[in-house]
């Protein structure tokens, strides 16, 4: 089976703060789904970053964003399925739960591994 990355940026999930408990728990009820399935492999939500560190090719680490871009990850899923399309019915229900739209991405198989 394939393996996909289901994501969203941080800032997509703009409810209403006194919405939270009930879209943590529609979340937590897809993820449930998900598990009791057979399809889910690992997810969560990401906080906040002002400052990311970045480590590059030679060791360093510097504080701060890429330049290049404003985007960063709010959170994600892993999950196991037999087609695309499955992988976005997955996403569908994160995305109704989420009230954000999801990002499906097909994850390499390394067959190393």
């Amino acid at each position: 089976m394939t393996r996909y990355l289901i994501k969203f940026d941080d800032g997509d999930m703009t409810f209403p703060e006194e919405e939270t408990p009930e879209v943590s728990e529609d979340v937590h009820v897809i993820v449930r789904a998900a598990q009791e399935s057979g399809a889910w492999i690992f997810g969560g939500g990401l906080h906040h970053q002002e400052i990311v560190s970045v480590v590059a090719t030679d060791g360093t680490i510097t504080d701060g964003p890429y330049p290049e871009t404003k985007e960063h990850l709010g959170g994600f899923s892993i999950i196991e399925a037999p087609t695309k399309e499955e992988a976005l019915e997955w996403a569908a229900k994160f995305a109704a739960a989420c009230r954000c739209a999801q990002t499906v991405l097909e994850i390499m198989d390394d067959p190393e591994v």
